[in-house]
């Protein structure tokens, strides 16, 4: 390359890397909102963090939370990456099924999920021959098993993109599958599993419904339980969460590996052989301990029905027009969210791989560190603004846009570290090669890159698409007046005591939410 084109080179370069860090940044500011409002309003409530996170009625629930979300994470990258594995890289029978199905269980709130379990066990439930389950094991169970697509997802996605000239240069020189596996599959895969994990990790210390429902004592609880007689310690344990997420995101950065390739060719198919039953027996118990068992309490609460007069539903052959709305709603919310979300984030991602300064990674460690905000502290944080805001600002408060940023900050980190695992696959080669045959920036981003990582953008957009379909706390304190989803119609049934309305409109969230993931998701990835 002549030396003026090396220089002019070298000047776009340098210009993009500006231009990525300070969108970066940009994005990483609008994040710090909510960690914001939480310090500004513990120093103005004159709140002491030390003593408030180092006294015994919250040390303990916060090492109860971190152990939680611990083992949680462990069991949910194991569960996610085998079935992931299994579906993507196996000749395993009925795989387009077990790529839509594995996901939903994402979609149950764990609130709800907590009560199907409480109402399947036990003295006087469904199955009330074996032991009630709740405490530790009870969270630990309920939040595993809805939260491995957290795993499974971005996962499948990267296994879908390796390259797989690799893998068959492993078995020409007679290593085995297991080997294989390990010295060629792994290394290439290791940063969307680190990915999963970490929001799987998030996601429970920012759970109230599910530990609240088995009473296993965890900082959310002291936050939830504090936020209306002490909102100091409120506040301040909100902060403490905050500064928590910031920490493990950071610290997740060395998890994410360099570039490596990616492809859009053919994946090495294994053969199951006479292990086929094996992982077949793995997807069934698997998919019928997480969607299936739900989806019978939630059948078995629908088919008894209710005697109560006037609620909208009631037991079998009554009119189900009353969750059309909700169920559009929902729909409408998601996908934007979801599109807003990969758009928003993107450049972050880009920006911690192809620049890789610090400010960038604090950026991204900002990104992630709301999603362990539970989402009521969230939503109170952008309702304090919209009722503070000056001038015609005040007209957004309970706007669908409000609406629409609040979920985006809440679910942002899940679409940003699948596209930051997804963008740190594809090699600087790529682009370098299309730049010497003289395409600009963002020709060689549509025509060369983005191809590449679409797999795992969409992956994360799904991610987010499921979490809003289920969100709660935003929704009842930012949707406009008379915006219903299917799931505050759950919470007002669930809180009435409703359980018929609660099943129907719980199995209508599950319809709605395999329909858009194999009309989003997997109907445009290779089976």
């Amino acid at each position: 390359m002549p030396a003026g084109s090396r220089l002019r080179s070298r000047s776009a370069s340098v210009r993009r890397n500006r231009l990525l860090t300070t969108t970066a940044v940009a994005v990483g500011i609008v994040f710090l909102f909510p960690l914001g409002y939480l310090a500004w309003s513990t120093l103005a409530l004159g709140g002491d963090l030390w003593s408030t996170v180092f006294a015994r009625a919250a040390l303990d629930p916060l090492v109860n939370s971190l152990v939680l979300a611990t083992a949680t994470t462990v069991g949910c990258g194991v569960l996610g990456f085998a079935a992931a594995w299994l579906v993507v890289r196996t000749d395993i029978s009925g795989r387009p099924v077990w790529r839509v199905v594995l996901a939903l269980p994402l979609v149950i709130p764990s609130f709800v999920g907590a009560t199907a379990v409480l109402a399947a066990f036990g003295r006087g439930g469904l199955v009330p021959w074996l032991p009630r389950l709740d405490g530790f094991w009870g969270a630990f169970v309920v939040l595993t098993l809805l939260s491995y697509p957290y795993v499974y997802l971005p996962t499948a996605a990267r296994l879908s993109t390796t390259a797989p000239r690799f893998e068959e240069a492993s078995r020409l020189l007679g290593g085995r599958t297991l080997r294989t596996i390990r010295q060629v599959v792994w290394p290439q895969v290791r940063g969307s599993v680190s990915a999963g994990m970490l929001l799987v990790f998030l996601y429970v210390l920012s759970d109230f419904g599910a530990v609240a429902l088995m009473r296993y004592d965890t900082i959310t609880r002291v936050i939830f339980s504090s936020r209306l007689f002490d909102r100091a310690t409120s506040l301040s344990l909100g902060l403490v969460l905050a500064l928590l997420a910031l920490a493990v995101a950071s610290a997740a950065r060395i998890t994410t590996p360099g570039a490596a390739d990616v492809s859009r060719d053919r994946q090495v198919r294994y053969r199951a052989g006479h292990w086929a039953w094996l992982g077949q027996t793995y997807l069934v118990v698997l998919v019928g301990l997480a969607l299936i068992a739900p989806i019978a309490v939630f059948t078995a609460w629908t088919v008894r029905g209710s005697s109560t007069i006037g609620v909208g539903y009631s037991g079998l052959g009554d009119d189900l027009g009353f969750l059309l709305q909700p169920a559009v709603n929902s729909a409408i919310a998601a996908t934007v969210t979801a599109v807003v979300a990969a758009f928003v984030v993107l450049p972050v991602a880009y920006a911690v791989v192809r620049v890789g300064r610090w400010v960038t990674g604090a950026a991204a460690a900002a990104v992630s560190s709301v999603f362990a905000l539970p989402g009521l502290v969230v939503a109170l944080a952008i309702v304090f603004w919209a009722i503070a805001a000056p001038g015609p600002l005040t007209n957004l408060y309970q706007s669908f846009p409000l609406l629409i940023a609040a979920y985006v900050l809440h679910f942002g980190a899940q679409s940003l570290r699948a596209s930051q695992a997804a963008v740190s696959q594809v090699s600087n080669t790529y682009d370098e090669a299309a730049q010497t045959l003289g395409a600009g920036a963002f020709r060689r981003f549509v025509t060369v890159e983005l191809p590449l990582i679409r797999p795992g953008v969409v992956a994360g957009a799904g991610l987010v698409m499921l979490s809003t379909l289920k969100e709660l706390p935003a929704t009842l304190l930012l949707a406009p007046i008379g915006f219903q989803t299917l799931a505050t119609k759950i919470w007002g049934a669930a809180e009435d005591g409703f359980f018929a309305e609660v099943g129907v409109t719980s199995l209508v969230l599950i319809l709605l939410s395999a329909l858009l993931t194999w009309l989003f998701i997997v109907r445009r990835e290779p089976v």
